[in-house]
């Protein structure tokens, strides 16, 4: 891609449509709207009309530091296209000290807060910056994470970056909560296996439609993975999906995901569409929550 295209938005998707041309809605299971910039009203705004233009019906915005579970609680409960994760990121697993804990769980008790997370391990950021939190500290804040998922009876969201096997040793050795998403699945075939045997879900970001030798494993997964633990997400700025890679991501882009997935899955897209949404309805319970 040419420099010149890197500050350049995607083109918004056209809706994904049935064979009788009517809109099957899509769900971003997992973004990030403050890093998009929607702390602003007037972008905030601006990003939920291009994703509800581009067909997509609802988004879960996820916490990665108090802050912004602060925010994510409190714009989930001003919009009815938003809903919520709070907890702290794995890199962030310092800052988990009683007052965080404290502040995270009253949140998860806010209306319209659907999951705990983003927690876990991040085996890529500890050897690359210094203010990232060492394993053994991450492993007691993700233990917590998982208590407080099974306390709470919400899902929990896992971010496994670099670090698949030490998270199946976590959650079977703590006992997983009901619910567990692999956010952002950077998985093969095998840790597809044991998702599909746990049933955990996988969510698929624009990464799985990356063209790369290192995408290789990670589409035969995708490709694989159960339709009934299958999500779609944008982790919006991040992960532009192909042919867009490195340009500014938003939840409006997840169709562009579907639709790759759905190629690589040979399945209708309107059908891949209508699970991952269906899938990300029954997960986060997202009829049940009360309306802002």
């Amino acid at each position: 891609m040419g420099e010149s295209n890197r500050h350049v938005p995607p083109p918004l998707p056209e809706p994904i449509v049935d064979p009788d041309g009517s809109r099957v809605g899509v769900v971003d299971s997992h973004t990030h709207l403050d890093a998009c910039g929607a702390t602003d009203p007037a972008v905030l705004a601006a990003v939920l009309d291009r994703a509800t233009a581009a067909g997509v019906t609802a988004m879960v915005t996820t916490a990665d530091d108090l802050a912004s579970a602060r925010w994510a609680a409190a714009t989930a409960g001003s919009d009815a296209r938003v809903f919520a994760a709070v907890g702290l990121h794995p890199t962030r697993s310092r800052d988990l000290d009683d007052a965080a804990r404290a502040e995270i769980e009253a949140l998860a008790g806010a209306p319209r807060v659907v999951a705990i997370g983003e927690s876990g391990l991040d085996d890529y950021w500890t050897t690359r910056r210094e203010d990232c939190a060492p394993l053994d500290v991450q492993r007691e804040a993700f233990a917590w994470h998982i208590d407080l998922a099974r306390r709470t009876g919400l899902p929990l969201v896992v971010h496994d970056r670099e670090a698949h096997d030490a998270i199946v040793d976590v959650l079977r050795a703590e006992g997983p909560p009901e619910t567990v998403v692999f956010h952002c699945f950077s998985g093969g075939p095998e840790l597809a296996r044991i998702c599909a045997d746990e049933g955990w879900l996988m969510s698929f970001s624009g990464t799985v439609t990356f063209r790369n030798a290192n995408a290789v494993e990670l589409r035969d997964a995708a490709a694989q993975a159960p339709e009934h633990l299958l999500l779609a997400e944008t982790d919006a700025p991040f992960l532009t999906p192909h042919p867009y890679r490195g340009r500014p991501n938003e939840p409006y882009c997840v169709p562009h995901t579907v639709r790759d997935l759905a190629e690589l899955r040979d399945q209708p897209v309107d059908a891949l569409a209508a699970a991952a949404t269906r899938n990300a309805q029954r997960v986060f319970r997202l009829a049940d929550q009360p309306q802002p």
